[in-house]
């Protein structure tokens, strides 16, 4: 399917799935930023959506109601993100990395953390795990976004018999030994990991390019991911936080509301081995070019947790950052005009 399809595709789907109710509730949520009465930003959305190929949540992030028509035409959006996805990567993305079994199998000396797959392993062996771990994690082995994780503290398993038929029962079957983050970022926010996505393209003559490096930090929550409650931040080149944290509901934060660190200025520990680790990571995965890294830190280095195929786009809001572009012309430069050219 040629770009013009697939725009068109989404656009189609989009239409045929549009939710008035949403469409309101957010356009009342562009609001905070805007004067515009409702019946012109949802106007302006709609408008957003064909020109920009943005969709309606991008709008709202990125407070695109504040832009000019110059400036709007720089961000990277997710409808783009799904046609890199359907483009660049094989038929096969999601088997080889949606199966999170498979991956923690095919990536073993990188994942840093002992693992278990409670549908094949016995009592026995469960037992034997949790005695091993104080705490654990146990999450869908097809699961995406951080919905259905839970923390479990091992001491409180009283039946394992019954704790593995609950999990099973529950699609938490992947149980994962929780670890123990790097004392830097347990000083930005403890009752999370705080992990680091990046978004990488691996072009056709081998080079690994960097396109985004983003912070997510946990907020009031076991699970740092932004559509759980997390917050996030771009990171420069080298690993340090440029903005404050921003949340799903656009809360700025330029302190952790919890621990009062200060999030512009954090350096991620460990940077250096973070790059290098997802450059050997991504050579694994010749049909899947374009991927989300998802990456703890731990004292003595990176823990890979995970490789999304169809990564979520990180910008940071003009109305935290003061910067009014978006990261569009980096993906260009990284995988050529081609895919994301407008006049396809």
């Amino acid at each position: 399917m040629d770009q013009k399809q697939l725009r068109v595709q989404y656009l189609f789907n989009r239409a045929r799935r549009l939710n008035p109710t949403q469409l309101i509730d957010i356009a009342k949520g562009v609001k905070r930023v805007s004067k515009a009465p409702l019946p012109v930003i949802v106007a302006d959305m709609l408008w957003c959506s064909v020109r920009y190929e943005m969709a309606f949540r991008d709008y709202l992030v990125w407070d695109i109601r504040l832009l000019k028509a110059s400036e709007r035409k720089t961000w990277m959006t997710h409808p783009k993100a799904f046609r890199l996805n359907s483009t660049l990567n094989g038929p096969d993305s999601r088997a080889i990395v949606g199966d999170k079994v498979r991956f923690l199998n095919d990536f073993a000396d990188l994942i840093g953390r002992e693992w278990l797959d409670a549908a094949t392993a016995t009592d026995d062996e469960l037992a034997a795990f949790l005695a091993r771990h104080d705490r654990v994690i146990a999450k869908p082995a097809n699961g995406e976004g951080g919905a259905g994780i839970s923390i479990i503290t091992s001491a409180e398993v009283t039946d394992v018999a019954v704790f593995r038929r609950s999990l099973i029962d529950n699609d938490q079957t992947l149980v994962e030994e929780v670890l123990r983050q790097h004392p830097d970022l347990d000083r930005l926010y403890p009752d999370s990991v705080n992990t680091v996505r990046m978004i990488t393209y691996r072009d056709p003559q081998g080079t690994l390019h960097v396109i985004a490096s983003v912070l997510r930090i946990g907020n009031g929550s076991v699970i740092d991911n932004f559509a759980s409650g997390g917050m996030f931040t771009m990171l420069d080149d080298d690993g340090v936080a440029l903005y404050p944290g921003v949340d799903k509901q656009s809360n700025v934060y330029p302190e952790h509301p919890i621990t009062g660190t200060a999030i512009a200025g954090f350096r991620v520990p460990h940077f250096p081995e973070i790059l290098e680790m997802v450059e050997e990571a991504s050579k694994r995965l010749p049909t899947i070019p374009y991927v989300g890294w998802d990456i703890a830190i731990t004292a003595n280095g990176p823990a890979l947790i995970e490789a999304n195929h169809n990564s979520s786009v990180f910008q940071m809001k003009p109305t935290a950052s003061g910067v009014r572009t978006g990261l569009l012309q980096r993906y260009r430069d990284a995988i050529g005009p081609g895919v994301l050219d407008k006049r396809r």
